[in-house]
């Protein structure tokens, strides 16, 4: 009996020892799947993931400045080609884990319609869009004012979000009546989950391909390896489907 529970405690203290963290700097739209995907990499592998949320563009500073995140998932394809060729990545890591879809949403049941004709007959006061320096989305969203001829038409009325996830909280709480987020913040499993919503038409904007890459801090660490292998699981791909991302 003593030969069997120190051979359990050896077991579990091989198996913790083996656990590892990894730091992920992960884009504020990809939030909800992330949460939902490292609860089910811990669970499969005993690997933690620490997620922090933000603005592309701001965690591109912060990587520049020396910040300590193993792996970036990013809102666009862009950065994490940019600190590719800076040297500030672990090459041949970076891939497309997830192809947005951008959405007019608002938080009221009625206002916007299939066609997103909302944006031309005026009835809102505001139009919340993420900074477009900062957060791809808000890229997008500029994009498609400027297709369907409106962005000098609704200028003054856009709010601008520091990231998508700002925005979100803008139209949610009603002080922007409709905005453009991402797809992922409002549908979950293919279901809108409140409001009203037009998808956007993949055409009215640039492709929104995000890339996750290993950066140089996580070189060395074997769960940042494990993560970015998961993520091109089966598993996270089924989350990943689940709130309206597209896969390569």
């Amino acid at each position: 009996m003593e030969r069997i529970f120190f051979a359990l405690l050896l077991l579990c203290g091989s198996t913790a020892a083996s656990a590892d963290e990894v730091q992920v700097a992960v884009a504020a739209n990809f939030a909800a799947p992330m949460q939902r995907i490292a609860a089910d990499f811990e669970e499969d592998t005993g690997n933690k993931a620490a997620l922090s949320f933000g603005a592309t563009g701001q965690f591109y500073a912060q990587i520049r400045n020396g910040a300590p995140f193993d792996l970036l998932l990013a809102a666009d394809d862009k950065t994490p080609e940019k600190l590719d060729r800076e040297g500030l990545t672990v090459k041949g890591s970076r891939f497309t884990y997830a192809i947005g879809s951008l959405a007019l949403w608002s938080a009221k049941p009625d206002l916007v319609d299939a066609r997103g004709n909302v944006l031309t007959k005026g009835s809102f006061g505001h139009l919340a869009v993420a900074n477009p320096k900062l957060a791809p989305y808000g890229v997008a969203a500029m994009q498609t004012l400027a297709k369907l001829g409106l962005l000098d038409q609704l200028h003054s009325r856009i709010v601008l979000g520091e990231n998508i996830g700002q925005t979100y909280q803008f139209v949610a709480t009603g002080n922007a009546e409709l905005g453009f987020v991402a797809l992922s913040q409002v549908i979950e499993d293919g279901k809108l989950r409140s409001g009203s919503a037009w998808i956007v038409p993949a055409a009215m904007h640039a492709p929104i391909r995000q890339d996750a890459v290993i950066l140089k801090n996580g070189k060395k660490s074997a769960a940042a390896e494990a993560l970015l292998k998961y993520l091109k699981s089966a598993k996270a791909i089924a989350v990943i489907k689940s709130y309206g991302y597209a896969v390569e």
